[in-house]
C-alpha cells in the first residue's frame, strides 16, 4: 500500500491527545522568584539599608522616597529580566530541529516537537532522528546510538520481514508495547529519538514521542542550556568583586572618620553606605547580559542564530573565514549545463530548446539511474530535473524498474553505484556517477582515452563547472561483489553542473580583505573548479597554487605551516581533513571561524573558534556542533556576523568608559567633602537618580550605536584584548578627573556666591547629570568629533544610504533617554516637595544658565580627552 501519512486533521488531533514531542525543560523562572533574586542584589540591600537609617533618623519622607525608587529600579531591572527569558526562548524555538514528513502524500518540513505517533518522517545522512520510530523502508542505513546504549559502533538498520508497511497510511496510537524495545537490542527495524543517521537513508513511522520515548524515559532535562559565561563576563565578574570590596573597605573607613570626627555615627553609616553605593559598580553585568542578548537578537535578525552566546563576543577578532563552495559562495541552485560523450556535447546555454541528441541519451539516462529518485542533494535534484526534461517521452526514463541495491561514495572511492533490476531483463543494470578520475579508474581505461577525457575535463572545470563522470556496467550473476571495482564499467561520458557565484559574495569578500579578514575555500571540488569560483568570487588567486586533499596528505606539519601562509583554496579535501586545516590555522594564532554542513564536518566545527552551520542544508549534526547557524545559508550573512561583532565588543567599550567616568566624579563627591568639612553633597536618593540614568545609557544607548564605517576597515582585534584594558581605564579616568574637577569648582562657587549649601548641591547634581548626557553624545565615536558625527553615530562614508553627516545627529534611543532625563531633572527641580526630598533650593536662572555653560564646558573637556587620546591610524577604536 502506499504511504501517504497522515492528514493534517489527523496530525493536529494526535497532538492535542499527546502532547508536545518535546522532554520537560526547566522552566523559566517564576515572578517571586526572579523579584527574590532582584531583592539579593548588593545595590537593593544598600538602598533598604539606607531606607532604614532614613527611618531611624526621622526622615520618613525621604525613606518612603528612597524605598520608592527601590521599587522602580526592581520594576525596570525585574521587566529587563523577563524580555531576557523571553528572547532566549523564542532563540531556543528557532534553533528547535526540522522533520521532513510525509502527510496527505506531500513533503513537508515541520519541528520536531509536532510530530504524532503515525507520522511518516524521511531520514538522511546526517539527521537526527526526532521520535522512536520503525522502519518502513531504509537504504545502507546505519545509526549511531551510542548516546542511547554506551556502543560507539553504527548500528546496521534493515527491514525484518516481520515488518507491517501496510500502517504507514494511517494515525498509530501510542506503542503500548514500546518500553520493551530498547536501543542496543536487536530492532534492527526500529530507530530511536535522538540518535545519528550516519549513512544512508530511511522511512519510518512514528510510534513514540516525548517522554514515552527511549530518551525521554532516560534522558535528563535540558535546564542550564544557555547559561554558559563569557571570557568577557568572568573578567567583568573579577573587576566587579575587585572594586566592591575596595568600596566597602573605603565605605568602612569613611564612616569611621565621619563618626570620629562628628560624633555624628548614624550619619557617619549614611555617608559610608553612599560611597559603596557609588562605587559598587553594579550595573556592568546588567551591561554585559543586555548587550550579548541584544546581539544575539539582532543577528536572529539578519537570519544568524547564535546558538553559542560567546560567538558573539569572538567574531570581531576572527582573522580567518574557512568556507564551502557551494551553497556559502555560490547559490546552491545546481543545473546540468554541459553534456559530453566521445562522440557528442551539449550545452545548455547554447542549445535552448533543442532537444538532446540520441548520442547523449544514456549517459544522462544512466547519471539519473546513478542518483536517488528522491534526492536530497542538489546535484542528483539537478540530474534528475534534466532526465525528467530531456529525456521526456523516450524510453530512457525507467520509472518501473527497481532498485536491488547501491555502493555508496566512500573516502577511498570517490563514486557511487547503483544496481537496478529492470522488468524485462534478466541482468542486472549498474549505474555509476562519481569524481571523473574515479570513473576512468573503475573503466580501467588506457593512456589515450584517459587523457582525451583528463583534457575534457580540465576545459569544463576551468569554466567553473562540477564535472561528474558516468558509467554502466551489466551483471548476469544473481550474487552482486563486494566492491565496485568487480563490475566490468563501460565510460559513458560527462555531465557537468553549474552553480553561479551568488552576486553580492565578491562586495563581501572585498569587505572581509579590507577588514584584514582571510577568506579560504575548503572544497571537494575540482582544482580547476574551485580556482574559477574562487576568481568570480574575489578570492585571492595568485598569491599561492591551490592545495589538494591528496598533496595535503603528505605535508607534514612544518611544511603545512608554510604553504598556509599564501594559500586560499583547498580543494578535493576529505571532511576530516577539514579538521587538521583548522587546527593548522589555530597553531599559526588565528581565531578561525568554520563554515560546514555535514556529519564529517562536525569536528572541524568544534575545532574551530567559531563554528558555523548551514541552517537550511545542514544537518543537525553540524548544527549541533556549531556555535552560530546561517538560517539562509548566506555567505555575506555570515559577512553581517563579523560585523555586528565587532559593533558589539567596540560598543561595550565605549559603554566601559561611560561607567568609569561617570562613578569618579560620583566616588569623588562622595568622599571629598567628608576630607573638606563641606555638607554631604551627594545621598542615596542622589545615587538613585543618577541610576536611573546610568543602566539605561549604558545598557540600551550604547547597545542601539551603529558601527562605525571605519571600522570594517581596521585589522581584526586581538583574541585576548581586554574589556578594561590600558586604554579604556585611562580614558574613563580622563574623563571622570576632569568631570571631578569641574563639580567641585562648582560647588565651591555657588556656595560662596548663594551662601546656600541646598542651592550648591542643587545646581552641581544639575551639571552632573547634564555631563552625563555629554557623556554619551562625546563618546558615540572616539575618532570623530561629536558635532560631525551622523545620524547613524557615524562619519559619511560615499555610496552608503543613511550616512550623510547632520548636526549633532544622535540615534533615536540617545533622544528618547535625553528627554527623560532632562525631564525627570526638571520636575526634581521645579516641584517643591521633591526639591525637598532632594535637599535642594531652587536655584536662580543666572545660577541655571551659569550651570548649562558648565556642562558644556565638560564637554569641551571629553572632547579635548578623545582628541588627546584618540587611536592612532590603523588601530580600531
Amino acid at each position: 500500500m502506499q504511504a501517504t501519512g497522515l492528514t493534517e486533521t489527523q496530525a493536529r488531533e494526535q497532538l492535542a491527545r499527546e502532547g508536545p514531542n518535546e522532554l520537560p525543560v526547566s522552566r523559566p523562572r517564576s515572578v517571586l522568584r526572579l523579584l527574590a533574586d532582584i531583592a539579593r542584589e548588593p545595590m537593593f540591600l544598600l538602598l533598604v539599608a539606607c531606607g532604614a537609617i532614613y527611618l531611624v533618623l526621622g526622615n520618613r519622607n525621604d525613606a518612603l522616597m528612597l524605598l520608592g525608587f527601590v521599587f522602580v529600579v526592581m520594576g525596570i531591572t525585574f521587566v529587563q529580566q523577563r524580555r531576557t527569558e523571553r528572547s532566549l526562548e523564542a532563540l531556543r524555538d528557532m534553533s528547535s530541529p526540522q522533520a521532513l514528513v510525509l502527510r496527505e502524500g506531500k513533503t513537508r518540513k515541520v519541528p520536531g516537537r509536532e510530530l504524532v505517533c503515525g507520522d511518516i518522517v524521511l531520514l538522511a545522512e546526517g539527521d537526527r532522528v526526532p521520535a522512536d520510530m520503525d522502519l518502513l523502508a531504509a537504504a545502507n542505513l546505519t545509526v549511531d546510538e551510542s548516546m542511547l546504549s554506551g556502543e560507539s559502533v553504527p548500528v546496521s538498520k534493515q527491514l525484518t520481514a516481520a515488518t507491517d508497511t501496510s500502517a504507514a497510511a494511517s494515525p498509530a496510537p501510542v506503542d503500548d508495547k514500546h518500553d520493551e524495545q530498547e536501543a542496543g537490542s536487536d530492532n534492527t527495524d526500529r530507530v530511536f529519538s535522538g540518535t545519528l543517521v550516519t549513512q544512508g537513508t530511511a522511512q519510518g513511522r512514528v510510534v513514540a514521542t516525548g517522554e514515552r520515548s527511549a530518551l525521554g524515559r532516560i534522558g535528563k532535562s535540558l535546564e542550564g542550556l544557555g547559561g554558559e559565561d563569557t571570557p568577557i563576563q568572568n573578567e567583568t565578574r573579577k573587576v566587579v568583586k575587585r572594586v566592591a570590596i575596595i568600596g566597602l573597605l573605603l565605605a568602612a573607613g569613611l564612616a569611621l572618620a565621619y563618626g570620629v570626627s562628628t560624633g555624628d555615627w548614624l550619619h557617619g553609616l549614611l555617608a559610608g553606605l553612599t560611597l559603596a553605593m557609588a562605587i559598587l559598580p553594579e550595573e556592568l553585568p546588567v551591561v554585559l547580559t543586555l548587550f550579548l542578548g541584544l546581539g544575539a537578537w539582532r543577528l536572529a535578525r539578519e537570519q544568524v542564530l547564535a546558538r553559542s552566546i560567546p560567538a558573539v563576543e569572538l567574531l570581531g577578532a576572527t582573522t580567518v573565514l574557512c568556507v564551502d563552495k557551494t551553497g556559502t559562495l555560490t547559490a546552491n541552485r545546481m543545473a546540468v549545463r554541459r553534456l559530453w560523450t566521445p562522440a557528442a556535447s551539449y550545452d545548455s546555454a547554447q542549445a535552448a530548446d533543442k532537444p538532446l541528441g540520441e548520442d547523449l541519451h544514456e549517459v544522462l539516462e544512466f547519471a539519473v539511474l546513478a542518483s536517488h529518485r528522491r534526492a536530497f542533494d542538489p546535484m542528483e535534484a539537478a540530474i534528475g530535473a534534466a532526465g525528467q526534461r530531456l529525456l521526456a517521452n523516450t524510453e530512457h526514463l525507467h520509472a518501473d524498474w527497481t532498485l536491488v541495491d547501491d555502493y555508496p561514495l566512500s573516502p577511498e572511492m570517490l563514486a557511487m553505484s547503483r544496481v537496478w533490476q529492470s522488468p524485462d531483463l534478466q541482468a542486472r543494470m549498474i549505474a555509476a556517477k562519481g569524481a571523473p578520475e574515479a570513473i576512468v579508474d573503475l573503466c580501467h581505461m588506457d593512456a589515450t582515452r584517459h587523457a582525451a577525457v583528463a583534457t575534457q575535463v580540465a576545459l569544463m572545470a576551468s569554466a567553473g563547472l562540477r564535472v561528474l563522470g558516468v558509467a554502466r556496467a551489466s551483471l548476469a550473476a544473481a550474487e552482486l561483489p563486494a566492491e565496485q571495482h568487480d563490475f566490468d564499467f563501460e565510460f559513458l561520458g560527462l555531465i557537468a553542473l553549474e552553480d553561479p557565484v551568488r552576486p553580492e559574495v565578491p562586495q563581501a569578500i572585498a569587505e572581509c580583505k579590507a577588514a584584514g579578514i582571510r577568506v579560504v575555500m575548503i572544497t571537494g571540488d575540482h582544482p580547476a573548479t574551485a580556482s574559477s569560483i574562487a576568481r568570480q568570487a574575489g578570492l585571492n588567486t595568485e598569491s599561492g597554487p591551490p592545495i589538494t586533499g591528496t598533496e595535503l596528505a603528505t605535508l607534514s606539519e612544518a611544511e603545512l605551516d608554510r604553504r598556509l601562509a599564501d594559500t586560499h583554496i583547498f580543494c578535493r579535501v576529505q571532511p576530516e581533513q577539514k579538521l587538521r586545516l583548522v587546527q593548522a590555522f589555530r597553531a599559526r594564532g588565528e581565531v578561525v571561524a568554520m563554515t560546514g554542513d555535514g556529519v564529517n564536518d562536525a569536528p572541524a566545527l568544534k575545532a574551530a573558534h567559531i563554528g558555523v552551520a548551514m541552517g537550511a542544508r545542514g544537518t543537525d549534526v553540524a548544527r549541533e556542533a556549531a556555535a552560530l547557524v546561517l538560517l539562509n545559508d548566506d555567505f555575506t550573512a555570515l559577512v553581517t556576523a563579523v560585523r555586528y561583532g565587532r559593533r558589539v565588543f567596540a560598543n561595550l567599550r565605549k559603554a566601559i568608559v561611560f561607567v568609569i567616568a561617570v562613578h569618579v566624579p560620583i566616588v569623588g563627591l562622595s568622599i571629598l567633602p567628608v576630607l573638606l568639612g563641606w555638607p554631604m553633597l551627594l545621598m542615596p536618593v542622589h545615587i538613585l537618580f543618577l541610576q536611573l540614568i546610568i543602566d539605561p545609557a549604558c545598557s540600551v544607548v550604547f547597545e542601539a550605536e551603529p558601527l562605525e564605517p571605519d571600522a570594517m576597515r581596521q585589522p581584526p582585534r586581538r583574541p585576548d584584548a581586554r574589556l578594561f584594558d590600558r586604554a579604556v581605564l585611562v580614558r574613563g579616568l580622563w574623563q571622570g578627573a576632569g568631570l571631578l574637577a569641574l563639580l567641585l569648582g562648582v560647588f565651591a562657587l555657588t556656595r560662596a556666591f548663594s551662601g546656600s549649601d541646598e542651592v550648591a548641591r542643587a545646581l552641581t547634581f544639575s551639571v552632573l547629570v547634564l555631563s552625563n548626557l555629554g557623556l554619551i553624545y562625546a563618546n558615540r565615536s572616539w575618532n570623530r568629533p561629536a558635532l560631525l558625527v551622523g545620524d547613524t553615530g557615524a562619519p559619511e562614508v560615499p555610496g552608503v544610504p543613511g550616512t550623510s553627516p547632520k548636526l549633532g545627529g544622535l540615534n533615536p534611543t540617545f533622544l528618547w533617554m535625553a528627554l527623560a532625563t532632562l525631564s525627570l531633572l526638571a520636575i526634581v527641580l521645579a516641584v517643591p516637595a521633591v526639591r525637598a526630598l532632594f535637599s535642594f533650593a531652587q536655584p536662580s536662572p543666572q545660577l541655571l544658565l551659569a550651570g548649562c555653560g558648565a556642562a558644556l564646558l565638560s564637554l569641551v573637556w571629553f572632547e579635548a580627552v578623545k582628541w588627546g587620546l584618540r587611536p592612532r591610524a590603523g588601530t580600531a577604536a
